[in-house]
This record gives C-alpha cells, sequence and structure tokens, in this order.
C-alpha cells in the first residue's frame, strides 16, 4: 500500500486511490478554509486542491491541464489537482498557501 506524507502525517491508501478523496476522508487540511465550502467537489475545475507533490501520480488529464494554465495557476509552478490524481506510489504532499494553493 503506498505511503502519503502530508501535513505531518504519514497514512497509507490503497494503490490507484483518488488523491482528493484519501486526503478528505483521513480530514487532511486539502483546501484554505475559504474553500472547504466552494471547492468544484473534484470536477477538476475550480483548481483549490492544488498541491506539490513528489512521487508516482497518474499522468494530468486534460481538465487538470486546462485548469493548471488558467490564472491565478501558472503552468510552470509543478503544482498537481489532488482531485484528478491517481495515487501509484509512495507522495510526499504539501500544501501552498492562497485560496488556490498557488502561493508559496
Amino acid at each position: 500500500m503506498p505511503k502519503i506524507c502530508f501535513h505531518g502525517r504519514e497514512i497509507e491508501c490503497e494503490l490507484g486511490a483518488n488523491l482528493r478523496q484519501v486526503l478528505m476522508a483521513r480530514g487532511l487540511p486539502l483546501y484554505h478554509p475559504a474553500a472547504r465550502v466552494i471547492h468544484c467537489r473534484g470536477l477538476g475545475t475550480c483548481g483549490t486542491c492544488a498541491v506539490k507533490i513528489e512521487g508516482n501520480v497518474s499522468e494530468m488529464t486534460a481538465v487538470e491541464r486546462w485548469r493548471l494554465n488558467f490564472p491565478p495557476h501558472q503552468s510552470q509552478s509543478g503544482l498537481r489537482l489532488a482531485c484528478q490524481c491517481k495515487v501509484l506510489g509512495d507522495l510526499r504532499i504539501e500544501k501552498w498557501e492562497g485560496l488556490w494553493g498557488h502561493r508559496r
């Protein structure tokens, strides 16, 4: 089972699990406090679940690529949308500042 290190905790999940669903099921702070109410529920359109990922996850989806090229995100930031990622190995996750998690 892959291990995910995020927000000072280490958790395990099934191989191929959706990263957003795993983090939310464990009560981990994936969203900025304001975005906890207004996010897109995993459709990939709001961009508020953006995280920096070290490790093996699925390839970027078309929706994710579109959203991360739309302000306030920048394509070169290296961020990924947790809602669009399948866990394919051990991960280290970092959530940046700001409503969309786009500010270091």
